[in-house]
């Protein structure tokens, strides 16, 4: 599945209910989706149960990009164009983290 089939499977599954939770509480609850993928990449679970929280992270993100229209494909697109966004070289050259 793409991005864009991702966003559009979740825009009409859980749009309206968005919507009525509003932008803050959407994104305080991927901050708890966020916590419990730490916890399970940190307790080493089964790869099953990491790809699942992966997975609610990401459903989160495109209920925050529903909200606010915004193509998380296309973003993504023009942010790294094929390149790190910072060095702009691929494979990412940069010599310190962020």
């Amino acid at each position: 599945m793409d991005t864009k089939d991702a966003q559009e499977m979740m825009k009409r599954i859980y749009l309206e209910r968005d919507k009525e939770r509003g932008l803050d509480r959407t994104i305080l609850r991927t901050f708890q989706e966020l916590g419990e993928l730490s916890e399970a990449i940190q307790k080493e679970l089964p790869d099953k149960d990491i790809a699942n929280e992966l997975a609610d992270v990401f459903a989160w993100l495109c209920s925050i990009a529903n909200i606010i229209d915004i193509d998380i494909g296309e973003a993504l697109a023009n942010k790294y164009r094929n390149t790190c966004s910072r060095c702009e070289e691929s494979p990412c050259e940069c010599e310190n983290e962020p």
